[in-house]
């Protein structure tokens, strides 16, 4: 036989499989699959391609590839098919392209309540699949969160609903489609049958109040072994009496709150404590006000203690504290000989003092740092890289410097969101101007922001992020403001130096809302 006569059904099937695996199983099926050849449509009925389905039209999915499936190639495969990965707005098609009796996970991307509630309803055409089937869901969530919604209309209308029609849940995901907040749970004033599932045994979601976490915890959800919940405020209502009985079905537990709270060791603490057969935690949160910082012996003897079946810890927790006693200032050591009884791991810290040693952060965090945010760094972070953080805030009383910045660019390679707040001036130095003449600065690039905060700055930073010869911003596209110091920077909206970094910006917000005039809108040409 001559080489060039040797085709790919010429060879074995483990060997055409080997190569099958190593593609995209969608471009596989859509290529091969049903084109009157039994040998490879049963090659292509195996698991690895025909288990999990992701037909998201932002992936290699097209109309015309979308038409295929649903045409010929799902109702020969759906009683293979035990995973979709679906788009809301092809929902309907896919689900009525087959029977899909083996179909138990569903992800549905852009869900939006006022296009596609009506297919979560007691008369939906799906309410065979969705009540008998699907035991797991995931939804990216595309409803944004506003501060005047009814969170409590919201929670009994869209995530009561879906347990009252999934009567099979076992985990059940909420995961924002962007960087916006989606609606949070929020079941503080509604009765315990709104929200109650006897199945549910994974449950990861945003709730508004600490109080609705205590809520998910007060039996209503009787299976409810692993709870990924992340709280907008902590604060300890003491008028409210919930069970305190020990959680002894929780096994894994996160709790992430962004927010900085008051009431860290009246409501956190307490209720960590009941955990007493938990396998895995993670703990992301913020305190202020303390009269100490929370290190090591605070984590082992108030927390870790209460928890003799833990096997893996992972957290971040900052203290900011108001320190008068200068005389027991702690530094980088004394907290990290704190965690010398802990065995969970490699940890570090950063303490940084301010306005004379009378305020003080400090930062603890386990390692590898998994998180996606940090708060508050100074000039002084430490050398490591945060290839998971994608939001970073930067705070200081003294001047940052160009290094400073390219220190962030190559510290945080994920970065998307920034904020900065310094007011200290990059040209003022011991009560004299120094300008700045080094022209032999590097360019700062970031090539993942999407959102710059330079709102509560001196304008030398607005100079230092939107002048291009400075820092280049390929794909900004929110920037908060002073109008007045964007104004200067940019020379009443004529510098041209300025325009490549304001290119893309399709979101200005300024310190007070206002109508922008003709220039600001051909300088902006994205808004």
């Amino acid at each position: 036989m001559k080489q060039s006569d040797i085709n790919i059904l010429d060879l074995p099937n483990e060997i055409l499989l080997i190569i099958l695996n190593k593609l995209d199983n969608i471009d596989v099926l859509y290529s091969l699959f049903g084109i009157n050849n039994k040998r490879l449509d049963i090659l292509l009925e195996d698991d690895v391609f025909t288990n999990t389905l992701n037909l998201v039209t932002t992936s290699s999915i097209t109309d015309l590839k979308l038409d295929r499936f649903c045409i010929y190639i799902l109702p020969r495969i759906d009683h293979c098919i035990k995973k979709f990965i679906i788009e809301g707005t092809s929902i309907e098609r896919i689900l009525l392209a087959g029977d899909y009796k083996n179909l138990t996970c569903l992800e549905l991307f852009n869900f939006e309540q006022d296009k596609l509630f009506r297919y979560f309803t007691d008369n939906s055409v799906f309410r065979h699949i969705f009540q008998h089937r699907i035991t797991d869901l995931i939804l990216h969530n595309n409803d944004q969160y506003i501060s005047k919604m009814r969170l409590d209309i919201y929670t009994r209308n869209v995530y009561g609903h879906i347990l009252a029609i999934f009567k099979n849940l076992k985990h059940f995901t909420i995961i924002s489609s962007s960087f916006h907040e989606y609606p949070h749970l929020s079941i503080s004033y509604l009765p315990a049958t709104v929200y109650f599932s006897s199945t549910l045994t994974v449950l990861c979601i945003n709730v508004f109040h600490f109080e609705d976490c205590l809520y998910l915890l007060d039996g209503r959800l009787k299976q409810l072994s692993t709870l990924i919940v992340e709280i907008r405020y902590i604060f300890n209502l003491k008028l409210i009496h919930h069970n305190k009985c020990d959680l002894h079905n929780l096994k894994c537990f996160s709790l992430t709150s962004y927010y900085v709270t008051l009431d860290y060791d009246e409501s956190v603490v307490p209720l960590l404590r009941r955990m007493t057969h938990l396998e895995k935690l993670t703990l992301y949160v913020r305190t202020r006000s303390r009269s100490a910082f929370v290190d090591g012996t605070h984590l082992q003897n108030e927390i870790l203690l209460h928890m003799p079946q833990l096997h893996s810890f992972i957290f971040y927790v900052s203290s900011e504290n108001l320190t008068f006693d200068l005389v027991h200032r702690k530094s980088y050591d004394d907290i990290q000989q704190t965690f010398t009884n802990i065995k969970y791991g490699q940890t570090s810290c950063i303490i940084d003092n301010f306005n004379g040693g009378f305020k003080a952060i400090c930062h603890i965090y386990s390692l590898p740092f998994i998180f996606t945010r940090l708060e508050k760094i100074t000039t002084h972070f430490p050398t490591i890289v945060f290839d998971t953080v994608t939001h970073l805030s930067a705070y200081d009383v003294i001047s940052m410097k160009h290094e400073f910045f390219m220190r962030i660019s190559r510290a945080f390679p994920m970065l998307k969101h920034f904020s900065l707040e310094n007011e200290r001036s990059q040209t003022w130095e011991g009560g004299k101007w120094k300008l700045d003449q080094n022209s032999s600065y590097s360019i700062i690039k970031y090539p993942n922001i999407i959102s710059l905060d330079i709102m509560h700055v001196d304008i030398d930073y607005v100079v230092q992020f939107l002048l291009e010869t400075k820092t280049y911003l390929p794909n900004l596209t929110e920037l908060k403001v002073n109008y007045y110091q964007l104004k200067s920077a940019t020379m009443n909206f004529t510098r041209d130096a300025t325009r490549s970094n304001c290119s893309k910006v399709k979101r200005l917000i300024v310190e007070v809302p206002r109508v922008f005039s003709k220039d600001v809108y051909q300088y902006f040409p994205s808004l």
